[in-house]
């Protein structure tokens, strides 16, 4: 659901696995931003009237057969440009410039010499060694379009930025998103405060306002069910939309099998105090019979976001005539899912996303799927949500399904409970649970030997997945003690039944996904 706002930074997604930190960088400055893709139409963009455009990287060349293009009536709008790589190249190419392949790639650290100290440079000291910046590119400028001049430059490339002598379009070869550039939020800052005249106003606040008018306008005088888990995420959207609509909202809140030990309770008793209207409804045999042989990560998610639908819309039946269905669907769930805002390439479908069938009686409400996590967080603060609830650790709409390779049985999901209980246990009280980004455990579709009283065994393996992150797009493992290591793989071992052996997952992301499946 988009909001409305005075002011808006559009950005043009050209297939950049960054352009949703462009988004996050803007956010951070307090100016809203929104991303949309490449090919949305002109009169679109003339209509959103947005007080400047960011067009992304990709990892297209632009003189191939497919590229991404734009129209070159963009320019002509009077609203200012930031081309940022690609989108450097691509307005270099449309505007009458030559971009040819680069005979020295760069990719990683560079130094940038910056000649011109230009609007998006201003305040930057010219340094003789150059400002280290982050590049990522196999092409280059060769020739610069009619009325464009040279503002910096690096040892490998010659045209590193630029701008238009005389209107507000400028291009940078380096990515000032990434946390690399030492100087990424200083040129940002020109470009939104300097060039396109924008104002600090932006915040958790003015959100919360307007996504409980949008709510409001959309609904009207509907009904609407929300799928409710307890997590940050549904439960921000549930008081959103109740503050919006009040008692025209049901939440339902299912126990599909798949939940961690005591999670229907725990979740109900945190649900109770905001005064919520909820509805239980016990799923667990209807899941797992669905869900009986199979261990195909993707068709696990598509029969279980199929089995919610459908829960969903026999509970609004019962309900009487209702409207629309709610989700907690977040940016880093959309941009994983499905690869709508330009040729980015699909990750994985998500439960609130990939997971919905064609056909829905239901329309969808989804008021924070431009959010990334941590901005969901603010938000929860702002509406007053307790400490513990607001800094829960992420749990996946699959639930366990995702965190147990291969097929779903009751004694699996047993097993898994256990373990995972006993990781979350050991994390609160060493207090590292505050201080990463999420942690659980995951069973493997593997037996190892073991010796345990001094007879055989041959049981089953668990890994412990603990990471770093700010919104799940990029995440590191965390280094716990090893003492914190070692009383988890001893507790494990020791208490659960059928487990011999414990392993701690150091992949980061990427290479690899935050969850297993």
């Amino acid at each position: 659901m988009t909001q409305s706002h005075m002011q808006n930074i559009l950005v043009l997604d050209f297939g950049s696995q960054t352009t949703q930190l462009i988004a996050r960088r803007v956010r951070e400055e307090q100016v809203y931003c929104e991303i949309h893709p490449f090919n949305i139409d002109i009169k679109e963009i003339k209509a959103m009237a947005p007080r400047g455009i960011i067009l992304s990287g990709g990892p297209s060349s632009v003189y191939d057969r497919d590229a991404p293009k734009i129209s070159t009536e963009l320019f002509d709008l009077g609203i200012p440009v930031l081309g940022i790589c690609y989108g450097m190249q691509l307005t270099t190419m449309l505007l009458g410039g030559i971009v040819e392949k680069s005979d020295r790639r760069e990719y990683g650290h560079a130094r940038l010499i910056i000649d011109d100290p230009d609007k998006i440079f201003y305040g930057l000291a010219e340094k003789e060694v150059g400002h280290q910046v982050w590049m990522s590119h196999g092409d280059r400028v060769e020739k610069l379009a009619p009325g464009f001049k040279i503002i910096a430059h690096s040892e490998s490339c010659p045209v590193a930025a630029m701008a238009h002598e005389s209107r507000p379009i400028y291009g940078v070869q380096f990515h000032p998103e990434v946390a690399h550039t030492e100087i990424g939020m200083d040129v940002l800052d020109n470009f939104l405060f300097r060039v396109c005249s924008c104002t600090p106003d932006w915040n958790m606040s003015s959100f919360v306002s307007s996504s409980i008018e949008a709510i409001r306008e959309k609904v009207g005088n509907g009904r609407v069910i929300c799928a409710l888990s307890g997590g940050v995420d549904s439960t921000v959207t549930a008081l959103l939309i109740n503050r919006a609509i009040g008692s025209r909202l049901t939440c339902i809140f299912v126990n599909n099998g798949l939940l961690r030990k005591n999670e229907p309770e725990v979740v109900l008793a945190f649900l109770k105090q905001f005064g919520l209207n909820v509805v239980f409804v016990d799923a667990e045999e209807r899941f797992l019979s669905k869900l009986h042989g199979i261990s195909d990560p993707e068709k696990k998610r598509k029969i279980i976001g199929q089995e919610f639908i459908k829960v969903f819309e026999e509970e609004a039946s019962r309900i009487g005539q209702v409207d629309f269905l709610a989700q907690g669907t977040l940016y880093p769930d959309v941009i994983e899912s499905v690869s709508f805002k330009g040729p980015s390439a699909t990750i994985k479908s998500h439960h609130n996303v990939g997971g919905l069938p064609d056909v829905m009686k239901l329309e969808l409400i989804e008021p924070l799927r431009e959010l990334f996590k941590d901005e969901v967080r603010k938000v929860a603060e702002e509406l007053g949500m307790p400490h513990e609830l607001v800094n829960r650790h992420p749990f996946p709409g699959p639930g366990l399904a995702i965190r147990i390779l291969g097929e779903i049985t009751r004694e699996r999901l047993d097993i898994l409970r256990e373990a995972d209980a006993l990781v979350l246990e050991e994390m609160k009280t060493s207090n590292w649970y505050w201080k990463v980004w999420q942690a659980f455990a995951v069973l493997l579709p593997i037996r190892t030997v073991g010796v345990m009283g001094d007879e055989r065994t041959y049981d089953h393996v668990v890994a412990i997945r603990v990471v770093d992150s700010l919104d799940a797009m990029t995440a590191d493992w965390s280094k716990l003690p090893y003492d914190l290591l070692g009383r988890m793989s001893n507790r494990i071992i020791n208490e659960v039944k059928g487990v011999n052996r414990v392993c701690y997952d150091i992949s980061s992301k990427p290479p690899a996904t935050i969850e297993w499946e």
